[in-house]
């Protein structure tokens, strides 16, 4: 009988920061502000005079505000990452599940960047780049810019040894 060694287990999913939240507050504000905007126009130009006057402009907002105060958690709930010694792993999604594993080996090159919202919340987002054309580039918002930096240098490390 034979016994193979354990396996270590792989490290746990990772959350991002919660300054993320805020941010994708902010965004979803933004978007419903517009649409918002463009109801309350349509309201007064199309519905003024009948029986349904006001109705796209309080069920917009009704809409947006239940948008803006439940979506951003879930989303944030649901954003995880891991990094190993071969591969970077994120996963999203509370309506569509996506899970992304990239294999450092196919790195091509690797972006960090901070938007004004992020950098007003602490945030900045790590872009992958990978060889091939089907999702060929991997975001990881929400992350301390130190950790995004940090994660940034590991990869390029890996990278540099691959062609050494």
């Amino acid at each position: 009988m034979t016994t193979e060694p354990e396996q270590p287990a792989p490290p746990a999913l990772e959350p991002v920061e919660p300054g993320y939240k805020n941010v994708l507050r902010v965004r979803f504000l933004i978007f419903w502000l517009v649409i918002w905007a463009a109801a309350a126009v349509f309201d007064r130009a199309a519905l003024q005079a009948t029986e349904f006057a006001g109705f796209p402009t309080i069920a917009v907002f009704v809409v947006a505000a239940a948008g803006v105060l439940t979506a951003p958690q879930r989303i944030y709930a649901r954003l995880r990452y891991r990094l190993t010694e071969k591969l970077l792993q994120v996963v999203r999604g509370w309506l569509f599940h996506v899970d992304t594993v990239v294999p450092l080996v196919r790195v091509q090159h690797i972006d960090v960047t901070r938007g004004p919202l992020e950098k007003m919340f602490g945030v900045a987002t790590l872009v992958v780049h990978t060889a091939g054309t089907h999702n060929s580039i991997v975001t990881l918002p929400g992350l301390a810019p130190e950790r995004a930096a940090h994660i940034r240098d590991i990869i390029r490390e890996h990278v540099r040894t691959d062609f050494a």
